[in-house]
């Protein structure tokens, strides 16, 4: 029963990931003028880091008993999801609110880069189970 909880989970993970990546910050863009976008992904995000961070430490915990390496996977997810939230946030918000267009650019690719690797991890686990 745990290794399913434990593959479904981490197929939540994934899809919620790639749907917020690649579906829903990319349409807010397209259907909201940019500073409604904005201000509507800088409200979205702590949330969604709370989501990966959620998920990814309970699929560590389901595969704890059926796989050592999916588990240290979800967690090392879920463990660099703390500094994305408690650090780059803030500090990619503080470059937008100052305008500084470089210092944001630098540092919206970190968190686009770590996400990338957060949805290849999950999708090389789910990969590797089928």
């Amino acid at each position: 029963m745990t290794h399913s909880l434990a593959v479904l989970c981490t197929a939540l993970l994934f899809g919620g990931m790639t749907l917020y990546s690649f579906g829903f910050a990319a349409i807010l863009f397209k259907v909201l003028p940019a500073p409604a976008a904005g201000a509507t992904l800088r409200q979205a995000f702590p949330w969604f880091y709370l989501f990966v961070l959620a998920t990814a430490a309970v699929a560590a915990l389901l595969w704890w008993s059926h796989d050592a390496m999916a588990a240290f996977v979800m967690a090392t997810v879920a463990m660099t999801t703390i500094p994305l939230r408690q650090l780059l946030m803030p500090a990619i918000n503080r470059a937008t609110d100052t305008g500084n267009r470089l210092r944001f650019k630098w540092l919206h690719s970190v968190s686009v880069s770590v996400t990338l690797l957060h949805i290849i991890g999950t999708g090389w686990l789910l990969a590797g189970i089928v």
